[in-house]
């Protein structure tokens, strides 16, 4: 359903103009535009680093991971979804997995920038896409799934997004949030990235459900490789003046292709039933009761 943020009327539209308020966004190379006032705010993410990044995330290990760990977890505890919301949507790199993945279901896409929109619309050409501010939602009880997958952390009032993705969620559906970890990882990556904040475990479990949701799995990841990037981030912080945002996707084949594997192993641990407590990332599933 949608829901007007004008007036608060939900409707179902297929122009987005609000039968009770006739309110409409406006449309930016064809996008749904909700939070026009976001589009020249840099301060929660660097919009150049979509072209770049596109080219690099494929095949990375850590892009790679993420999205199997993803795939899995939607197939274990949202067995049958039919819609996804992918909020923060970047380059599309995450909706195209989530395609091939469920072909069946209905995707959509969402990000503050209608450049990262035209991006991601190239790599699913059948999604919908919308600029919106992740804390005013236009949607009500509308997808069975809504993803932030490292986008809570650019944001200064996480709780009311939270609260925001609850509304978004149909009864029985769910949420899958991943954030960075633990305050003593923050680096120059975290500064350039425009991060407000590293997340501790219970702090996130705490903010999921108090926005409504019930926690079903939590985990960290990217942990088996904590003492590396440990010692990356040590190097990062002593040369920030020299630090190249776009370095760590820059991988080598045989390191990437060693560092998959340790991630692949990581990954089998978890499905087997492991929560790993401390890792650079944070995974959590939770259900809309």
């Amino acid at each position: 359903m949608k829901l007007c943020l004008e007036c608060g009327c939900r409707h179902t539209a297929d122009d987005w103009k609000c039968p009770a308020c006739g309110r409409a966004p406006k449309f930016d190379h064809g996008y749904p535009v909700f939070a026009p006032y976001m589009i020249e705010d840099a301060s929660s993410f660097k919009a150049e680093l979509f072209a770049p990044s596109a080219q690099l995330e494929a095949g990375h290990f850590w892009c790679e991971a993420r999205n199997a760990l993803l795939v899995w977890a939607l197939r274990k505890y949202f067995p049958g979804f039919k819609s996804f919301l992918d909020m923060g949507c970047g380059t599309g790199f995450i909706l195209s997995r989530i395609q091939k993945e469920f072909p069946l279901a209905r995707l959509a896409g969402s990000d503050i920038y209608t450049e990262s929109l035209a991006c991601a619309k190239s790599q699913v050409p059948d999604g919908a896409f919308f600029q919106m501010d992740a804390r005013h939602i236009p949607f009500e009880n509308e997808f069975d799934i809504v993803a932030a997958l490292d986008v809570l952390e650019h944001i200064e009032e996480d709780e009311s997004v939270l609260t925001q993705m609850f509304q978004a969620t149909s009864p029985g559906g769910g949420i899958v949030v991943a954030v960075p970890q633990h305050r003593f990882l923050w680096s120059p990556n975290d500064d350039y990235r425009c991060h407000k904040r590293r997340y501790s475990g219970k702090e996130l479990v705490e903010k999921v459900s108090n926005a409504g949701f019930e926690v079903i799995r939590v985990t960290s990841f990217v942990s088996l490789l904590l003492p590396v990037m440990i010692l990356v981030r040590i190097k990062e912080s002593r040369n920030p003046q020299v630090y190249d945002p776009l370095e760590e996707l820059r991988i080598s084949g045989f390191l990437n292709t060693l560092l998959t594997t340790i991630m692949t192993l990581e990954r089998f641990l978890i499905k087997g039933g492991l929560s790993f407590p401390a890792g650079g990332s944070l995974f959590v599933v939770a259900k809309h009761p």
